[in-house]
C-alpha cells in the first residue's frame, strides 16, 4: 500500500517569490488566569474618554507605558499595532498592543496585548453615557501566562501589579479625560 504525500503548508520563501508576504508568526493567546475589571466614573463626557482611547500612539502621556511605534499611523482602526514598554519600574516588559474590535457606535474596544515571557492580556473597555456629561468606564483585564514554571514564577512576580494595575491604569484614563475636559471648559469659556 502507497501511502499518499501530505500536504504541508508552502515555505515563506515561496509565498515571497508569489509576491504574497510573509505570515505573521502569531502566538496563542493563553488561557486566561486572572481576571480584573475594574470600573469608574468619569466627570467628562463619553467623546473625550473615547478620544483618549483610539489614539494609541499618545497613550504613554497618560498611562504608564512607553509607545515606541504604532502601525500603521493614524486614526484607531482594527489591526492596529503600537508597540511600547510596561511594568514595573523594576521590569520593563516589552509587547506590542493590537486593537481587535473598534466599535465607535457603542463606545467599545478590545485589544490583545502580548508581553514579554509569554505574558498575555485581552482587553475589554466600554464607555457608557450617563446625565449632566458624565460617563462610566468598564475594563476587563484578562491575564494569561505561559505553561510551567515560567509562568507561574511571572504569576507570583506580577500578582499585586495583576490587582492594581487595571485599576491604576483606569484612574490615569480618569484622570486624563477629566483635566482635557477641564481645559476644554476653560478654552470656551474665554
Amino acid at each position: 500500500m502507497k501511502s499518499q504525500p501530505r500536504a504541508t503548508a508552502p515555505a515563506v520563501a515561496d509565498l515571497i517569490s508569489l509576491g504574497l508576504p510573509p505570515p505573521k508568526l502569531a502566538l496563542p493567546i493563553t488561557t486566561p488566569t486572572y481576571l480584573a475589571c475594574p470600573t469608574e466614573i468619569v466627570e467628562a463626557p463619553v467623546g473625550v474618554v473615547w478620544k483618549l482611547l483610539t489614539n494609541i500612539s499618545g497613550w504613554g502621556s497618560f498611562f504608564d507605558l512607553r509607545v515606541t511605534r504604532v502601525e500603521p499611523p493614524g486614526p484607531a482602526a482594527k489591526g492596529q499595532r503600537m508597540l511600547g514598554e510596561t511594568g514595573p519600574r523594576w521590569l520593563h516588559l516589552g509587547g506590542s498592543f493590537e486593537y481587535t474590535l473598534i466599535d465607535e457606535t457603542h463606545y467599545k474596544l478590545e485589544m490583545d496585548v502580548r508581553l514579554s515571557l509569554g505574558m498575555t492580556v485581552h482587553e475589554a473597555l466600554d464607555c457608557v453615557p450617563l446625565e449632566d456629561g458624565r460617563c462610566r468606564v468598564n475594563y476587563h483585564c484578562n491575564f494569561g501566562f505561559a505553561g510551567g514554571w515560567r509562568g507561574r514564577l511571572m504569576r507570583v512576580l506580577l500578582s499585586r501589579g495583576l490587582k492594581e494595575g487595571p485599576a491604576d491604569s483606569l484612574l490615569r484614563l480618569k484622570r486624563a479625560a477629566e483635566q482635557e475636559h477641564s481645559n476644554d471648559t476653560r478654552a470656551s469659556e474665554t
